[in-house]
C-alpha cells in the first residue's frame, strides 16, 4: 500500500511558506496524497494538479457517476489519450506551455488506478521525480460538498460521442427530454464530404443556406426562417452540431470547406441569434466520433420541412451585430471589439484572404488569438481538436483586458472564427456577448472607416 505523503500546509502555516519548495521524493512516483492534504494545496504555486480524465469530464460531464461533475480547481486539462497520440519532444513542450515542469511537485488524479499510473510513469520516463498519486480521485473529493469543484458553466452544450451516441439509439437524452432533436453535419459547400461517411442519423447542413452568398453576413430574417423551415428547424427543437476538419489549406480553391468545426460553430451562432433555445456542438467534431469506435454510416437523410419556427425570427439579435452598433461598441468605455484573426493577419502583413485586398485590423481592436490562418483555430483548440481547457482560453482573454464585466464582441474576415470565440464564451456563462457580423471584409470596403496596422 503506497504511503500517503503530507505537503506543507500553506492554509495551517500561513504565507511565510508560499515560496518554500516541498522536500524533493526520494523516489519518483509511488505515493499517494489524502483528500485532506490535497485540499491545503490548491494555493501552492509549487504544485500542479493534472486531471487525465477526457476534456468531458473535466468540463462537467458526470461520466463515471460522480455526485458532482468537473475538476478540482486549478487543476490542469492534460488527458491521458493525448501522451499515446503526440511526439514525445512536442508533449515534453505542451506539458511545460501548461505549467506542468519538474521542479513543481506534480499531483495526478483520473478515474482509474491504471489511467493515473499510465501519467506518473510516463512524467517519471520525462525525469519528473515528484510525483504524487491522488488515488481517491474525483469520486471522493466531489462526494464532499465542502470541497469545491469547478466546471465549465454550460458544459452540456458541449456535448461528447458517447452522450451523442445515447441519443441517437434511445431517440432521447438524459439532460433535455425538450420536444425532439435533430444532428447535423455541417460544412460550406462540401455535400460530398457528407455523402462520404457522417454520423448515423445525421441530416446535412450547408452553411450556405444560412448566409448570404455576397458577404457571408447571416441571411435576412425572413430567409433565415426559410432555411430554417426547410431543414424542420423549431425554436424549441434540440440541435446538435457538429462538423469534420480536413486539414485545409488557405491556398485552396475553397478552404472554407475543409474546415468543419468551424462551420459548425458558425451554424450555432446563427441557430442562437435566430432564437433556437438548445444548440449544442460535439466537441472534436466528426472524428471523436471515429475515435471513439461508432459506426460511420454513407446512407443520407432529409430534413422534414415544418410550417412554423413557434417564435419570432431573430429571437436573440443581440448575439450579432452590425457595423453602427460595431462603431458604438468600439466608442463605449465598457465596450470592446476582439479581433479573432491570426497574428500577421492582425499586424496587416496579409489580409488573411484570397478575395480580401486591404490588409489591417479594425483601429481600437484587441488581439483574441486563433490560429494559423483564416481556416485554423489552434489557439481555441486541443491536439485533439476538441476545445481547449477554458481557463486556458480565458486566461489568454483576460491577459488582453477581455473580460466578461464588458460588453465584448467578437469578429474576423466574415464572421466564422468569430463564431467559434463567441461559442467558447457562451459555454463559460458570459452573457453580454456578440459576433461583429460584417468584420473585416465589410468593414476593409470603406476607406473612411479607421485601421491600424503594426504591433499595438
Amino acid at each position: 500500500m503506497p504511503a500517503h505523503r503530507t505537503l506543507p500546509s500553506y492554509t495551517q502555516q500561513g504565507m511565510e511558506n508560499i515560496n518554500e519548495s516541498p522536500a524533493r521524493l526520494d523516489r519518483a512516483g509511488g505515493e499517494t496524497i489524502s483528500t485532506s492534504d490535497l485540499a491545503q494545496q490548491l494555493e501552492n504555486p509549487t504544485v500542479v494538479v493534472i486531471d487525465v480524465r477526457p476534456m468531458a469530464a473535466y468540463n462537467g460531464w458526470q461520466l463515471k457517476g460522480e455526485v458532482r461533475g468537473g475538476h478540482i480547481p486549478g487543476a490542469v486539462a492534460f488527458p491521458l489519450s493525448w501522451t499515446n497520440d503526440i511526439e514525445t519532444a512536442t508533449l515534453k513542450t505542451l506539458m511545460r506551455s501548461k505549467g506542468i515542469t519538474p521542479d513543481k511537485t506534480v499531483v495526478v488524479y483520473g478515474y482509474t488506478r491504471d489511467e493515473t499510473a499510465g501519467m506518473v510513469n510516463r512524467l517519471k520516463d520525462f525525469g519528473y521525480e515528484d510525483v504524487l498519486t491522488y488515488a481517491a480521485s474525483l469520486g471522493e473529493w466531489a462526494a464532499d460538498v465542502s470541497l469545491p469543484v469547478s466546471r465549465l458553466v454550460n458544459y452540456e452544450k458541449l456535448v461528447h460521442p458517447e452522450w451523442l451516441h445515447r441519443l441517437m439509439s434511445a431517440g432521447r437524452a438524459g439532460t433535455q427530454p425538450g420536444a425532439g432533436f435533430a444532428v447535423f453535419h455541417v460544412n460550406s459547400g462540401a455535400p460530398e464530404e457528407y455523402e462520404g461517411g457522417h454520423i448515423p442519423g445525421a441530416m446535412y447542413l450547408d452553411t450556405n443556406t444560412l448566409e448570404s452568398a455576397s458577404s457571408w453576413n447571416r441571411s435576412a430574417p425572413e430567409d433565415l426562417e426559410a432555411a430554417l423551415l426547410a431543414h424542420g428547424i423549431t425554436h424549441d427543437l434540440m440541435v446538435v452540431l457538429y462538423g469534420r476538419d480536413s486539414v485545409p489549406n488557405a491556398d485552396e480553391a475553397h478552404p472554407g470547406g475543409k474546415a468543419g468545426q468551424i462551420a459548425a460553430t458558425r451554424a450555432a451562432a446563427i441557430l442562437m441569434y435566430a432564437g433556437v433555445e438548445d444548440v449544442r456542438l460535439l466537441d472534436g467534431g466528426f472524428d471523436t466520433w471515429v475515435s471513439a469506435g461508432y459506426r460511420v454510416e454513407t446512407e443520407g437523410h432529409e430534413p422534414t420541412p415544418v410550417q412554423a419556427f413557434g417564435a419570432h425570427i431573430p429571437g436573440r439579435p443581440d448575439y450579432i451585430i452590425d457595423i453602427e452598433e460595431t462603431k458604438a461598441l468600439i466608442a463605449d468605455p465598457d465596450g470592446l471589439l476582439v479581433s479573432i484573426r491570426s497574428w500577421p493577419e492582425f499586424i496587416g502583413e496579409t489580409s488573411g484572404y484570397s478575395y480580401i485586398e486591404p490588409k489591417g485590423r479594425i483601429a481600437g481592436a484587441v488581439w483574441g488569438n486563433a490560429g494559423s490562418d483564416a481556416y485554423h483555430m489552434q489557439h481555441y483548440r486541443n491536439v485533439d481538436n476538441t476545445m481547449r481547457s477554458y481557463h486556458e482560453i480565458e486566461g489568454n482573454w483576460r491577459a488582453a483586458d477581455i473580460t466578461p464585466d464588458r460588453r465584448v464582441a467578437f469578429y474576423c474576415g466574415t464572421g466564422w472564427r468569430a463564431s467559434e470565440a463567441f461559442f467558447c464564451a457562451y459555454l463559460m456563462g458570459w452573457e453580454n456577448i456578440a459576433i461583429y457580423d460584417g468584420g473585416w471584409l465589410e468593414w476593409s470596403q470603406d476607406e473612411s472607416n479607421p485601421i491600424e496596422t503594426g504591433e499595438p
